[in-house]
This record gives structure tokens, C-alpha cells and sequence, in this order.
């Protein structure tokens, strides 16, 4: 496998010992079709969401987590108000079925920094609330430059739009007491070593310590056989992933001024079929290279895993860049679908939901999911997923205060004796269902001000 080498002109491929022991993977996917092209955009088949929630239930392991990385994008305003209301919906709805959310934001407007600021801690005060957004990924590739369809890039003040909204973001989480909501950026295995070390320096000399001990974990986008290296066999690609993985953990994390124990995440990693690209290769690329990431999870950190993507933008299309999907853009499983599923239920990691999620007794996906945020008397506190037709009665607990509801949609204001400065804020609802009762805590920081 790959040695730690940054700046050599090819990968070196060389052995290197599996560590023992590493937390198990927890696992994820993009639940979408449309990838970010090089060279020019092509239409996608629009989505059925029925299609992609019973693909998901199929995937998703009965005791671990299953993470879904929706994409959101800062561009217009006419088009952010759109994909704010798109962003809701979704993340309402796949948060409601237990499922886990990481949020990309990409930053598509150039020369706009300051704006993208404050469009991230936007994002950050309307979805933090929810226990299940777990994940937030500042810019997308920000060191790859040559596509905007792709990659941020491209566009000019990526690389302090990454900065500013790394610490932004977790100001942000740390202010509101989000403490589910982890911080990250990604990187593009992999460009020119001189564009690399570039970005990596620009990270380190213009971020600092503010960034650093912003930064909750690092993102790895690799397709081995697609863009770099081009032309790898199915079964060698996994050599490629370590090598991003040891390039990235052994050399880039200290340029950029980073801890090298900082967790890696492998946030983009597939491969297409397409012509000259057959199902059994995607297959075997598949099993490659998840299985080079978990076996050598302890070496580099790595803690995460999501597949790019669920299904094919546009199966008829010739364009291998329209062909990432475990499925057709029909919902037809390709053989890498059950591959995937296999591996993802023998290796996640096994872990009960948070406090603030409670599966119901007696069915396997139902779900309550209670939040809470601020408001300047006192705290907005919900109960949401699909398992609230269940539900006979909520009584909301904070602070010596109880607000009780008895019929859905269950919410309350809950309002506070007024605090000089932010105060950790616990909420209990304890939930009285049509057979048993159970309940579930969530807290925030909040300031009073009456």
C-alpha cells in the first residue's frame, strides 16, 4: 500500500502494516444522483423520493448509524431561498426516519467571503437544533480549481471563505450549544504537489490557531480510476485510497497547521460504470477500496465512510461522470448495491441513537426526535419524526419550568427567569405514547433577556 509521500510527482505504492484495533466505521451515503461535472454539466433524471427511501431502508445497518450528505450550495439569493426551502424539507424528512444529516456548503459566489460567513452561521442557527445534523462541511474541494460545476475552488476568496467559515461554524455551535454538530473541510485527492502545498500553506499561515482548533475533522474526496489516477484497475484502487489517506494524514494535516490526530472522514469515494466501465468493475472497486479504508482506519483515523452515490444521474448517458450510482437512474440495484450493504452491516460501528432520539418500542425505524433552540425569553422546544403519531401527550421540562401538549404538532415556548450571561439550558420531554411512555433530553445554551 502507500507511503507518506506529499510532493512525489506519482503515488508510491508500498507496503505499510495495518494498525490493530480503530473505532469501526460509521458509514453514509449521498442519497442523490447529479454529481458536480468537469468540463461541462449534464441534466439528471429527476429523483423519486419513494424509490430513495426504500433504497436507503435496504442499506442503512439495524444497530448503527446511516448518515446522508445533502449538498447545499451559496450562490444567488433567488437561488438560495430556494434551496433553503428544498434543504427543510429534506432534512426534515430523512431526520425524521433516524436517519443521520451532514450538510455540505458550497461556496459558489465569488468574492463574497464575509457573505458566506454569515450564510454559514445562518445554517448553523436553523438546523443545529436537530439532534441528527451531525455534520458540517465548510467549501467542497476547495483545492481544485479547474471546475465550478465541481468545486469551489474555482471560484475566487474559496480558500478564506474555508477559513472564516470553519470558525464562523463553530463559534457558532459552541455559542449555541449544539455539541452533536461536528466541523469539517474537505480535500481533493488529488491536484499538481505545487497547487497542493499552496493550499495546505494558505491554511496554515492565514488560519492559525483559530482554525485549527476549529477544525473537528478533515474530509477525503477520492476516485481512484476516474480523475487521478486515471486508468487504475478495479482491483488496485484501494492501494490509491491509502496512499490519499497516508498523503493527507502523515503530511498535509501538519502543513495546514493541524493536529494529526485529527479525525479523517472519506467524505466522497465511488466509482462509475458506463461504457468500458462494467457493474462487476464498480463491484470490485468498491469492496477495494471500502475495504482498504477499514482496514487501515487505526493507521490514519479515519472514522467515517460515505459511498458517492445512490443512484445514477442518467443511466443512458455515455458520460461516465452520470454513472456513480449503486443503483440505475431507474432505482435498478447494480450488484455494488447488496456489496455495499453487506459490508456496511458487518462493519459499522454499533451505537444507541443520542439522548435527544428514541426509537420506539416493538418497530425497527419509528422515531421521536425532540429539539430546542433559544429565543429571548426562553426556549422553542418540538417533538418531530415519524413516530409522533404515536404520541398522546408531551410534558416539556427546563429549568423547574413544564409546558405540556396534548395534541401533534407538539411544541411549546417555555419561558425563562432572564440570565446576565449564556447558560447551558437542559430540556426533558417526557412523552406519554398510545402503549408506555418514554423520554428523551437534549440541552442548549441559551441567553435570557426578558
Amino acid at each position: 500500500m502507500a507511503s507518506a509521500d506529499c510532493l512525489g510527482d506519482a503515488p508510491s505504492v508500498s507496503p505499510v502494516t495495518p494498525k490493530p484495533g480503530g473505532r469501526a466505521l460509521a458509514f453514509g451515503i449521498y442519497p442523490g444522483g447529479p454529481a458536480g461535472q468537469v468540463v461541462v454539466p449534464a441534466p439528471s433524471v429527476p429523483d423519486d423520493q419513494s424509490k430513495i427511501l426504500a433504497a436507503l431502508d435496504r442499506l442503512r445497518p439495524v444497530d448503527g448509524p446511516f448518515t446522508l450528505h445533502l449538498y447545499r450550495s451559496y450562490s444567488s439569493d433567488s437561488a438560495d431561498a430556494r434551496e433553503e426551502v428544498e434543504q427543510r424539507r429534506l432534512v426534515d424528512l430523512y431526520t425524521s426516519r433516524g436517519y443521520g444529516v451532514e450538510i455540505v456548503l458550497r461556496y459558489r459566489r465569488s468574492g463574497d467571503v464575509p457573505g458566506y460567513v454569515k450564510f454559514v452561521r445562518g445554517v448553523v442557527d436553523r438546523f443545529g437544533s436537530n439532534p441528527l445534523v451531525t455534520g458540517l462541511q465548510v467549501t467542497n474541494e476547495v483545492n481544485f480549481t479547474a471546475s465550478g460545476d465541481s468545486s469551489d475552488g474555482a471560484y475566487s476568496g474559496a480558500r478564506d471563505a474555508l477559513i472564516q467559515g470553519v470558525i464562523a461554524a463553530k463559534d457558532e455551535t459552541r455559542r449555541l450549544g449544539y455539541s452533536q454538530l461536528r466541523i469539517g473541510f474537505n480535500w481533493f485527492y488529488r491536484t499538481d504537489p505545487n497547487s497542493e502545498d499552496g493550499f495546505w500553506s494558505y491554511l496554515h499561515d492565514h488560519g492559525g490557531a483559530p482554525f485549527a482548533a476549529s477544525v473537528d475533522w478533515v474530509g477525503l474526496d477520492v476516485y481512484p480510476g476516474t480523475f487521478f489516477p486515471p486508468g487504475t484497475p478495479p482491483d488496485r484502487t484501494g492501494d490509491f485510497v491509502v496512499n490519499a489517506l497516508s498523503q493527507l494524514h502523515g503530511c498535509f494535516l501538519h502543513e495546514g497547521g493541524l493536529s494529526k490526530s485529527t479525525p479523517i472522514h472519506v467524505e466522497e469515494n465511488g466509482y462509475p460504470t458506463a461504457p468500458g466501465r462494467s457493474y462487476a468493475d464498480q463491484e470490485t472497486a468498491l469492496r477495494s477500496m471500502l475495504g482498504a479504508a477499514n482496514t487501515y482506519r487505526a493507521n490514519y483515523d479515519v472514522t467515517d465512510y460515505f459511498w458517492f452515490d445512490l443512484r445514477d444521474a442518467d443511466s443512458s448517458s455515455p458520460n461516465f461522470q452520470q454513472q456513480y450510482g449503486l443503483e440505475t437512474s431507474a432505482y435498478a440495484p447494480k450488484p455494488a448495491f447488496d456489496a455495499f450493504r453487506t459490508l456496511v452491516r458487518q462493519l459499522s460501528i454499533r451505537q444507541p441513537p443520542p439522548p435527544a432520539v428514541v426509537r420506539l418500542p416493538n418497530t425497527r425505524l419509528r422515531v421521536l426526535i425532540l429539539r430546542a433552540r433559544c429565543y429571548r425569553r426562553g426556549v422553542f422546544v418540538d417533538l418531530r419524526g415519524d413516530g409522533v403519531p404515536r404520541v398522546r401527550r408531551v410534558d416539556f421540562y427546563a429549568r423547574g419550568r413544564r409546558a405540556a401538549d396534548s395534541h401533534a404538532p407538539f411544541k411549546r415556548h417555555i419561558r425563562l427567569h432572564r440570565t446576565r450571561m449564556a447558560k447551558r439550558i437542559r430540556v426533558l420531554a417526557r412523552i406519554r405514547l398510545s402503549a408506555g411512555r418514554t423520554s428523551a433530553r437534549r440541552s442548549v445554551r441559551c441567553r435570557i433577556r426578558r
